[in-house]
């Protein structure tokens, strides 16, 4: 699935807590905020897409996650976030090349044909959470753990998969079939990965040892010399991106714009990205993985990029003088099924440390939200989504307010705007008076009735919008006249 994901430590966030976060770009499917209890978690795993049968652990954890409501293709969670307050988001996909692909190839399910037997496919985005978010109490064991998966079964696509706790983010990339990498990522930085190979730097001394900042499986320096994979020059440093990732006409286009803008928010007083002489461009392939902001990032900084479509440049599609809209993919496309910004608050009690930041449907257009993690069930209106349309579901609300704004945008975006900010504005005051209640010392149920109140908050806001949107749209509908007579 084509996704863009930002990774914040935690002294680069404004609160000092570790915040993980994707777009999950799809094909307009519908999904729903839901809690896996223990009891429904299941024992034998059986994926849809590569027909593969996994017995699992018992003793699962609960966790949170955002599954399709139709599971004809599977249950793809999305994201999530579990009772030992550990998250992860799966996945992000991302670039191969011909080198990595033929060393070791995807593990793709085949069906039985004449005398030939079926051959289960590898894991992937389908699966994951589901295969490894119960069973993790920190993010260093997601890492560990679904670098074992990956091994043992292989996968059948390029994915990169972040995961979190108070203190630390990993992330990790897959490599062909069955080999993976992970870097820790640094409390002071942020990372922007827009569908592409992300890591330009590893340390494999330090990931055949101590472990401290990398990790990968344990052939992976083998596997690099045996194929000739890497292309750096003698003496310089091994740069991963070189040797597993891809330098395409379509990563000009698809990919590398996206970390351009994201970086130009973050390090606009740092670097020229604009005009000839540009320290980066839209199409640099030297773009960081990583990076140092010039001021602490929040939520709200967060959730503007993955909704983003090139404001202030010439690339947004909306400004209709530019000879160069359009150009480049945008973050926020109006197939994102889903946004989820996982947020872990090291400096509040384990109860509330969880708070998870979601949008619905649409694009940027979409209004983002506060619902604590660590309940057992989410009000009716995020988790009760079903097929059928309906204002009862966040996920349809929000569609309809994104396409009738990107339909009417000139004369609809103030409306939209404002929702927005009446959203983040009440979702952060009520989460703030919640915080200071539960940390008063009453009981964690109360997390749940918090749920509710955002949730109310958000039909109402969301109502309201539609209202004027649909009568925004009505005055511009091209059999409008405006006599007086009726």
């Amino acid at each position: 699935m084509p996704c863009t994901t930002i990774l914040v430590g935690k002294k680069a966030s404004n609160d000092g807590s570790t915040i993980i976060a994707r777009t999950d770009d799809g094909g307009f499917e519908p999904k729903r905020l839901a809690v896996m209890l223990p009891e429904k978690q299941p024992r034998k795993y059986k994926s849809v897409i590569a027909h593969l049968t996994i017995a699992l652990p018992d003793a699962p954890m609960r966790y949170t996650y955002i599954p399709n409501v139709s599971r004809k293709n599977g249950t793809w969670p999305a994201c999530g976030i579990n009772e030992a307050n550990v998250a992860m988001t799966a996945t992000e996909t991302i670039t191969s090349n011909p080198r990595v692909q033929g060393a070791d190839p995807l593990v793709v399910y085949r069906k039985k044909e004449g005398k030939k037997p079926e051959v289960p496919g590898g894991i992937g985005e389908e699966d994951l959470v589901t295969l490894v978010l119960p069973y993790i109490r920190s993010a260093r064991e997601g890492v560990k753990r679904l670098g074992a998966l990956l091994e043992q079964y292989g996968t059948y696509e390029a994915n990169g998969i972040a995961f979190a706790d108070a203190d630390e983010i990993w992330w990790l990339e897959s490599i062909g079939g069955h080999h993976w990498i992970a870097h820790r990522v640094p409390d002071n930085r942020v990372v922007l990965m827009p569908n592409q190979f992300g890591l330009d730097t590893f340390d494999f001394d330090d990931a055949m040892g101590a472990q401290k900042e990398n990790m990968c499986c344990a052939d992976l320096l083998n596997f690099v010399k045996k194929y000739d994979l890497n292309t750096d020059k003698e003496g310089q440093p091994f740069n991963p991106r070189h040797a597993f990732g891809s330098r395409s006409d379509t990563d000009h286009i698809y990919n590398t714009p996206r970390a351009w803008f994201m970086a130009r928010y973050f390090l606009e007083n740092t670097y020229r990205f604009d005009g000839d002489g540009a320290d980066f461009n839209p199409e640099s392939n030297n773009l960081p993985w990583s990076l140092i902001p010039e001021r602490a990032v929040t939520v709200e900084d967060v959730r503007y990029l993955l909704g983003s479509y090139y404001q202030g440049t010439p690339y947004n599609p909306y400004v209709a003088a530019s000879p160069l809209k359009g150009k480049y993919r945008v973050i926020g496309v109006p197939n994102s099924d889903d946004c989820g910004i996982l947020q872990i608050r090291g400096n509040k009690p384990a109860p509330i440390q969880g708070v998870e930041w979601l949008s619905m449907g649409g694009s940027g257009f979409t209004a983002c939200f506060p619902m604590y993690a660590n309940v057992s069930a989410f009000p009716a209106y995020v988790g009760g989504t079903t097929e059928t349309v309906s204002t009862d579901a966040m996920y349809w609300h929000s569609r309809m307010i994104a396409s009738l704004t990107d339909a009417h945008y000139t004369s609809a975006i103030l409306f939209d705007e404002r929702y927005q900010n009446a959203v983040l504005n009440q979702g952060r005051k009520i989460v703030d008076a919640y915080d200071e209640r539960l940390q008063n010392g009453e009981d964690a149920s109360l997390l749940e009735t918090a749920n509710k109140e955002i949730a109310d908050m958000v039909k109402k806001e969301s109502d309201s919008v539609l209202e004027k949107l649909l009568n925004n749209a009505g005055e511009h509908m091209k059999t409008r006249y405006h006599r007086g007579d009726n």
